[in-house]
């Protein structure tokens, strides 16, 4: 079982950056697809990217060309760059994982029921 542990959250103005990371606790590489959901209280919760092992993205329509998910395995962490926030970003941000053949993301990534293993989330909060 993985465990996952994020970390880089905070708040900031319309505009600016920040860069989320999330530690695994074994290699993922080759076995695991991982990525990012978020959700705002008293919605649900929505798919922001994923990565296969092989570098391969997917990323919700909401973010592309703002944020950018890659993975270091030699360290077994991943990251979400997100650049140029706005106020509707604002969520707790997941970090999520689930074992796949060949490292390869689901076909509809953006379903959170796939994915069995999720850190305990970072906040992010933009102001305007």
């Amino acid at each position: 079982q993985v465990r996952l542990r994020e970390s880089g959250g905070g708040s900031v103005q319309t505009g600016g950056s920040l860069r989320l990371s999330c530690g695994a606790s074994e290699s993922t590489y080759g076995t695991h697809c991982m990525g990012w959901f978020r959700q705002v209280a008293g919605k649900e919760r929505e798919g922001v990217a994923t990565i296969a092992s092989d570098g391969t993205t997917n990323y919700a329509d909401s973010v592309k060309d703002r944020f950018t998910i890659s993975r270091d395995n030699a360290k077994n962490t991943l990251y979400l760059q997100m650049n140029n926030l706005k106020p509707e970003d604002t969520a707790m941000y997941y970090c999520v994982a689930d074992r796949v053949v060949d490292g390869v993301c689901f076909y509809e990534w953006a379903i959170a029921t796939l994915y069995r293993y999720w850190g305990q989330g970072t906040q992010v909060t933009v102001s305007s």
